[in-house]
């Protein structure tokens, strides 16, 4: 059974999460500030995370970073703090995906379920997974991409950041993490370069690139790659 740790100083937000998960048979803990949270996640190891930044004693992205100094359990953000550099601060962090509050509990359910799958082991190596789409699969050990029974040709730099967001499937990867990966440790704000390479990627792989369905753009925060 899955087990989900819920952090939030809100009475009512935490009694309405522990009601829809347990009646969704999920098992439920519930810590109301950082240090508890914390002490909580080392004693019972949750499989997944639901975590308010705004905490009695802590900063939330406090806590991520002491999460992620021992564990990689899926970590979904809970906020009503709406600015991109807060958000994109808790994705740097280590945060799986972000939902601002008020926030609709069917989609909430659905970022944990996801974050859940995506912690699974598949049982295989990951360099041998392909991924695919109704468009196109790509093949992450070959380095290939095939569209209508063709291969499709990218760049060294378009393929690398492809992979990026192909092995983060489903999350919310922010602009700074992509620029780091895709360029290097010392880029981090030269996010034109980020349009510019999507807009490549989009050109390529999807058959609406002006209305793209597996390349989504999160404005002033990052990308998200969907199947």
């Amino acid at each position: 059974m899955t087990r989900v740790l819920v952090i939030d100083d809100e009475p009512q937000i935490v009694r309405a999460l522990v009601i829809n998960l347990k009646a969704r048979k999920y098992e439920v803990d519930a810590a109301h500030d950082g240090a508890t949270a914390l002490q909580l996640a080392a004693a019972r190891h949750p499989d997944v995370v639901v975590l308010d930044l705004g905490l009695p004693d802590l900063d939330g992205v406090d806590v991520i970073k002491g999460l992620r100094g021992w564990t990689r359990v899926p970590i979904i953000v809970l906020s009503a703090r709406h600015t991109s550099d807060e958000k994109v601060e808790a994705l740097d962090a280590g945060a799986d995906d972000y939902v601002t509050k008020p926030f609709g509990m069917d989609e909430l359910l659905a970022r944990l379920r996801a974050a859940v799958r995506r912690a699974e082991p598949t049982g295989a190596d990951e360099d041998e997974v392909a991924v695919e789409t109704d468009e196109f699969t790509v093949d992450l050990a070959a380095k290939k991409v095939n569209r209508a029974g063709r291969d499709v040709r990218l760049t060294p730099t378009e393929w690398h950041l492809l992979e990026v967001l192909v092995r983060n499937s489903g999350r919310l990867v922010s602009q700074k993490q992509l620029l780091q990966e895709v360029w290097g440790p010392s880029y981090g704000t030269e996010t034109n370069y980020l349009r510019v390479y999507m807009a490549q990627l989009r050109r390529k792989l999807e058959s609406d690139p002006s209305h793209p369905k597996h390349f989504v753009t999160e404005p002033g925060m990052g990308y998200r790659f969907e199947r």
